[in-house]
């Protein structure tokens, strides 16, 4: 019997195997890692869990139609459980144990600003969802969430106009760190520049998780009896259904001190009874409740995979901005690697330039070419006693971002393409 030959090819073989050679062993390629970077568990989970759901429903779909360059997506889902340095730990384990090709991930800035390092030291590429306190360009980081100049000036400048109530005095509340601070040195600046007084504007801040809003509320009513008054609300997470429940148990009305939140969308309202609350204001740059076909069907594609999927409160799942931003990213990412052809981030970063997508929000929205922020319109929506917003203001087309704002000095001389942080 002739066993050499035999020995020898299968020794060739293993050979072949262990050196990556060997066609059999390139199965372990035949998906593309996707990074999902989410607070499932304490006082962010409130916010980020329709995110990483949102993201799995996006995966899904696109793996439906044939995934990307032929291959399957496949989630890798992480949860640094609200605790900012755990979210650096997670993102380099996405990055060097996972070997995810982007993650998709984030809420609060400080949990953006806690990865940001890691990802570019390691040339990492994040999708950022949410709105944020702009201030930072980072070739590393997409943000289809909105700049200040996309969400929170507008906002102001409708308080202070006629349909919004003739502002005069403004109450800042926010959640003590870094996006609610610096949105509000920003809004403090523009207010000056309107020429209202440091006297006229309240600055208050709560931490997480914080449910105690009696004597806040009680000093809200107390600084309104100074004349026209709004509440800015930058309140983050959980925090919120203990702030508007407050407001409602105080009798504070929207004819008379309109609050408008930068942080409160259709998930957030979910766990609250909004009939108090009807008339209070919200800005985003969109809402389940816009009608357009590609919402239409994006709503429909949501609450029929909420339901599939039995997730918690599934018979009332909503959508809301951070989600389509989710929505919005994952997609123009996959049109990014198909164009550049490849996962790696230096090609992709170049695909994603100028990258267009039809959004539930109705808008065609465009990557810019240069600064990796979003064109996005800007939407003003009253809450209704349903638990959902009616669009009271919007603008006509989108805006492009500006994430240094012009109200900072020094801003006018930073460039406007990214640039890593120092």
């Amino acid at each position: 019997m002739k066993r050499r030959p035999f020995l020898k090819t299968t020794l060739a073989a293993s050979a072949l195997l262990l050196s990556g050679l060997f066609p059999f062993s390139a199965h372990a390629a035949d998906t593309i890692k996707v990074g999902i970077l989410h607070s499932l568990s304490g006082t962010m989970a409130i916010s980020e869990t329709s995110l990483k759901d949102m993201a799995l429903m996006t995966i899904d779909e696109i793996n439906a139609k044939g995934g990307v360059l032929g291959k399957q997506l496949e989630p890798v889902v992480v949860d640094p459980a609200s605790n900012w340095p755990l979210f650096a730990e997670k993102g380099r384990q996405l990055l060097t144990q996972d070997k995810v090709a982007v993650t998709f991930g984030c809420w609060t800035s400080v949990s953006r600003k806690s990865v940001l390092p890691v990802y570019e030291e390691l040339n990492g590429l994040l999708f950022y969802p949410v709105q944020y306190e702009g201030e930072e360009l980072s070739p590393n980081v997409f943000y289809t969430g909105a700049a200040p100049n996309q969400q929170a000036i507008p906002a102001v400048e409708y308080l202070m106009s006629e349909d919004g109530g003739s502002a005069k005095r403004f109450f800042l509340l926010g959640t003590d760190y870094v996006y609610p601070r610096t949105t509000n040195k920003i809004l403090r600046a523009f207010l000056h520049s309107k020429g209202v007084a440091d006297k006229d504007i309240e600055e208050v801040y709560t931490p997480f998780g914080h449910s105690d809003y009696q004597t806040i509320v009680a000093n809200i009513k107390k600084f309104s009896a100074g004349g026209k008054t709004a509440v800015i609300s930058t309140v983050n997470g959980d925090s919120n259904v203990p702030f508007y429940k407050e407001l409602a148990n105080q009798g504070i009305e929207a004819t008379d001190v309109p609050v408008i939140a930068f942080s409160v969308g259709e998930e957030e309202l979910r766990g609250i009874d909004t009939k108090p609350l009807v008339g209070q204001l919200a800005a985003w740059n969109y809402f389940e409740s816009v009608e357009n076909p590609v919402n239409e069907d994006f709503v429909k594609k949501w609450k029929a995979y909420a339901k599939a999927k039995n997730l918690p409160g599934a018979d009332k799942a909503v959508t809301n901005d951070p989600m389509e931003a989710t929505y919005v990213g994952i997609n123009m990412w996959a049109q990014a690697v198909e164009k550049a052809g490849t996962t790696d981030v230096d090609k992709v970063r170049d695909a994603m330039a100028g990258q267009t997508f039809a959004a539930p929000s109705g808008f065609t929205l465009t990557m810019d070419k240069t600064n990796h922020h979003l064109h996005k319109p800007v939407m003003i929506g009253e809450i209704q006693d349903n638990g959902q917003f009616d669009v009271v203001w919007q603008t006509d087309s989108p805006i492009r971002a500006q994430p240094w704002s012009p109200y900072i000095e020094g801003n006018d001389k930073k460039p406007d393409y990214a640039v890593k942080s120092e």
